[in-house]
């Protein structure tokens, strides 16, 4: 049994990782299918997500920067909603510390912010005073020892604003700022990043890196993904950011039945 700590609750899976679900309130993120609302989200529950991860900003190359106030609009009511049915851990991907502390006050648990709290420095306050855990994301170090360093440094900063030890998750960042061969790197070397000492989050599903292996466009991707994903869990990563709930869950439950 693996656990994480996701704001003030505990999480606890006998699968040999975590599941992220990802929902995406946009109309223009990568992969169509990962868009939606209340009833996307009802799916990735009922499908098996352990946390669902709900952002308003697509972060794809390219993207636009939406306003805070589009933002919230985007996301506020659908937190909102979930929590009146569900407990399940919340993440918010977001930058914005305004987005964020409307957030906090429909019950989200986790803040993944992937400027790493550069946009909005003030969020980390945010964040210790309601007892979140943050996702700090290498959006610059292109391989292991210079992402090490960028975890490193924002540990350091978390840790100085009040998060404590046990709510810090580290991203590598796949596809941020790094060509495939530096992000072939880091998902080949998942067990070095933090230099073991934090719980890692893999998000690979169906991106470029995966496209570039493969040669298949977006949405033939998930083959790609489900062992790509199954390399990294194997390599020591803790939590998967996936599109394809249902089908993360069935690999996950092949690993346990035949590794047990």
């Amino acid at each position: 049994m693996i656990k994480l700590q996701t704001g003030k609750k505990i999480i606890s899976t006998e699968r040999a990782a975590f599941i992220m679900g990802i929902l995406n309130a946009t109309p223009d993120s990568f992969y169509e299918q990962s868009r939606g609302s209340y009833e996307k989200a009802m799916k990735l529950i009922e499908d098996g997500a352990d946390i669902l991860d709900i952002g308003g900003e697509s972060t794809r190359p390219g993207f636009e920067d939406v306003s805070y106030e589009e933002e919230i609009e985007r996301v506020v009511p659908l937190i909102a909603k979930i929590r009146k049915v569900s407990d399940i851990p919340i993440s918010i991907d977001t930058r914005k510390a305004e987005v964020l502390e409307a957030a906090v006050k429909e019950g989200i648990d986790i803040f993944n912010d992937v400027s790493a709290f550069e946009y909005s420095p003030e969020s980390i306050k945010i964040a210790s005073k309601n007892s979140l855990s943050v996702i700090i994301m290498n959006n610059q170090g292109k391989d292991i020892k210079s992402t090490n360093a960028f975890f490193d440094s924002k540990i350091k900063f978390a840790l100085k604003n009040g998060i404590s030890a046990g709510k810090i998750i580290l991203d590598p960042g796949i596809g941020f700022n790094k060509n495939a061969d530096e992000n072939i790197c880091l998902i080949k070397n998942a067990e070095k990043l933090g230099k073991g000492r934090y719980p890692v989050l893999m998000a690979l599903s169906r991106k470029s890196c995966i496209g570039h292996i493969t040669g298949r466009p977006v949405n033939e991707r998930l083959a790609g993904t489900l062992t790509a994903n199954i390399l990294s869990i194997l390599k020591g990563c803790t939590l998967v950011r996936v599109h394809d709930v249902k089908e993360t869950l069935d690999a996950l439950n092949v690993i346990k039945t035949v590794l047990s």
